[in-house]
């Protein structure tokens, strides 16, 4: 635990109750350690986070353009999206497109967080599919770019098959890491995933941002994945969901991913602190897993990323005082009600970057 550091606390009355831990990185394009809080060394897996560097190899190689897919389509490639119907609708379209089909995806199934898709499948009682996953529109995309280069797609999640052997190679290089310091894992959706340090996943993200130092074909596929996030966040989340309206408010300088158990990356392109500043990769992961629940009206709710993240952009400057009162429903700090709604205590940050 001494990689980790008292991140978030939650009070009642004036006694401090509960407390999650966690660390840091804040890292620009040029591999220059900015900020960090607990040991920015800390290895901890990316999961949906590494969704964009995912869908790099397919972008470079010409994907978008081969199967025609609209920067909508693009955007739920590099998503966690809600399984609403109309991200079911876009990953359809992909599908469609790539000649591929719902039965080819390896993702298996869950329950999506759309609140209105939920709720409507149960009051029909009917099980969601496959294209409900909130990955579908990544292994749409891993089935494209097999389907693309004409690669078996039965086995394009096995470790050894040429797609997942070039995402792993596409997010090293980008990590500033070779392939063998990579610790790999089996994410919830059965693709593979990757676990480095936060120092490492921040530089990732600062290098999607920000580009430059890259080679033209790289580069250029960094700037459609940045572009579609940015333009189509609805898509990349869902409505009302953190990263969706993070998005939103930065006004096309904010990307914003979130990853399971408590692992969270932003992306700030450059000028979004000043005319000059650099790209800025930014990666935090909460100890304990900062668990999802459901409010009453069923929506998902993490608590403590979407208030860290807030407080991180503030203390960096990367959001003026309105965009805070945009976002202000997510923290950083919140009053913490009980089910009558009487005020028992708050919820709020409890770091400063170093």
């Amino acid at each position: 635990m001494s990689r980790f550091a008292p991140l978030f606390e939650l009070t009642r009355g004036r006694i401090l109750e509960s407390i999650h831990f966690g660390a840091i990185a804040v890292v620009d394009a040029n591999a220059n350690l900015l900020h960090s809080y607990g040991d920015p060394h800390t290895v901890a897996f990316l999961r949906s986070s590494a969704k964009p560097f995912q869908a790099l190899p397919f972008v470079e190689r010409g994907g978008v353009e081969k199967f025609n897919l609209t920067q909508r389509e693009l955007a739920l490639a590099c998503a966690s999206h809600e399984g609403s119907d109309e991200h079911v609708r876009v990953a359809e379209s992909i599908q469609r497109k790539a000649d591929i089909r719902e039965s080819d995806l390896q993702c298996g199934i869950h329950m999506p967080g759309d609140t209105p898709a939920y709720k409507n499948l149960i009051a029909r009682g009917e099980s969601p599919t496959t294209n409900r996953n909130n990955c579908s529109g990544k292994h749409s995309a891993m089935l494209a770019h097999a389907k693309m280069r004409g690669l078996p797609l039965d086995t394009y999640l096995a470790l050894d098959h040429p797609i997942q052997r070039d995402i792993l190679s596409g997010f090293a290089q980008m990590s500033g890491l070779s392939t063998d310091a990579v610790e790999l894992g089996i994410d919830g959706c059965s693709a593979p995933n990757f676990a480095v340090p936060l120092f490492n996943a921040a530089l990732a993200f600062a290098r999607l941002t920000d580009p430059r130092s890259l080679e033209p074909t790289r580069a250029e596929a960094c700037k459609k994945i940045t572009a579609a996030m940015t333009a189509h966040p609805d898509m990349i989340s869902g409505e009302g969901e953190f990263d969706c309206r993070l998005m939103q408010v930065g006004n096309g300088k904010i990307i914003c991913k979130r990853g399971a158990e408590g692992f969270q990356a932003l992306g700030l392109l450059p000028g979004a602190l000043s005319p000059d500043s650099a790209g800025i990769g930014i990666a935090f992961k909460v100890s304990d897993g900062d668990l999802l629940f459901r409010t009453l009206n069923i929506d998902p709710l993490n608590r403590v990323r979407p208030a860290v993240a807030l407080e991180i952009l503030r203390q960096l400057g990367a959001l003026n005082d309105a965009q805070l009162k945009d976002l202000s429903e997510f923290g950083p700090t919140l009053p913490i009600k009980n089910h009558r709604g009487i005020v028992t205590g708050e919820s709020r940050p409890s770091f400063e970057l170093k």
